[in-house]
């Protein structure tokens, strides 16, 4: 059947725009591990001035560490670049013993701002290695989380880094094994890794609770559940944010028609908006929360709605900050 002018009234031209929508994922962006870590540079460079050094990113969000060198931080790679006497702070990934040993060597003052998550991990790893449990650690190499729970137990210690990895592992002792995760890794990836080791480990051991951080599983499941139902997936996160990269993966096995990674709205692609209805957003656990609005606020320009929130699980975890900080802060006040 054709209109009086010959056209079909079932083509895409002749049937109505598809209405836009926007939705954002909740829980999004900082988790209490990050918050405090951010809040410890904060509180270090109020109480003692400019400069304040920190060894290694303190969250990896390239805004963050941008934002706190404006303000006095000093981000170095290694100690070896901190002034004798400085103050240095701990990121929130962790370090080794080692390097702790030399910040006392060398008379640095120091402020350990390591995720009470990650710092839980050590505790296990040490716990393991004193009673002779060989521990297979999942995880990327060349992590800052990695090299700092390797390093409470290098002897005891094998990383395992992808599933297909397990085959070719040998241990002393199949019937006392462990492993531990780093936390920031996909939930689903480290279980497979998990599965595939209690097949050739039937004797393995299980940390006292799952090594996957509240907030990356959170925030995966949060996003799994967006990506159903959007055509575009934009995660808000730097490319050094592991849970941030991996959100753009699971957006895509979730339903995803794309998705994409940036740092923040101006790196936005506009040819990634044509022919797009629903747009979904998120964020890893180390990016504030301005990023994101100012991906919503770019979307409205756009020509594109509001957004709507759907919420998956609601947060209200909270750190303490560093004992130094609490002490400090008291007698500061007098």
């Amino acid at each position: 059947m054709t209109t009086p002018s010959g056209s079909d009234p079932t083509s895409a031209a002749s049937q109505p725009a598809a209405v836009k929508r926007v939705v954002v994922a909740a829980p999004r962006g900082y988790c209490a591990g990050v918050d405090r870590a951010v809040q410890t540079v904060e509180k270090a460079l109020d109480i003692h001035g400019a400069p304040i050094y920190v060894r290694k990113q303190i969250v990896h969000n390239k805004h963050v560490v941008e934002t706190l060198s404006e303000r006095g931080a000093v981000f170095v790679d290694e100690l070896d670049e901190v002034p004798d006497g400085s103050l240095v702070i701990f990121s929130a990934h962790g370090v080794s013993p080692v390097v702790k040993a030399e910040a006392e060597a060398r008379g640095l003052r120091t402020i350990d701002a390591t995720c009470p998550l990650v710092t839980k991990v050590h505790h296990e790893a040490k716990r393991f290695a004193n009673q002779g449990v060989q521990i297979l650690l999942i995880g990327h190499s060349g992590h800052e989380e990695v090299e700092g729970t390797s390093g409470e137990a290098p002897d005891h210690i094998t990383l395992v880094e992808h599933p297909a990895d397990v085959d070719e592992l040998a241990v002393a002792d199949p019937d006392r094994v462990a492993w531990l995760s780093q936390t920031t890794l996909s939930v689903d990836e480290t279980m497979e890794t998990v599965d595939r080791l209690r097949a050739k480990f039937p004797h393995l051991i299980d940390p006292p609770s799952d090594d996957i951080c509240y907030a990356t599983q959170n925030r995966q499941s949060a996003v799994k559940q967006i990506a159903a139902h959007s055509d575009l997936v934009i995660v808000v996160g730097s490319a050094n944010s592991s849970n941030s990269v991996r959100l753009v993966e699971v957006a895509l096995e979730a339903g995803a028609t794309s998705a994409h990674r940036i740092d923040q709205a101006e790196e936005i692609d506009p040819a990634w908006l044509a022919g797009v209805s629903s747009v979904g957003v998120t964020s890893g656990a180390s990016v504030p929360e301005s990023l994101v609005e100012g991906v919503l606020a770019y979307l409205q320009e756009q020509g594109f709605p509001p957004a709507e929130q759907e919420q998956l699980v609601e947060e209200n975890l909270t750190f303490a900050l560093p004992h130094e900080l609490r002490t400090s802060r008291r007698g500061t006040r007098g």
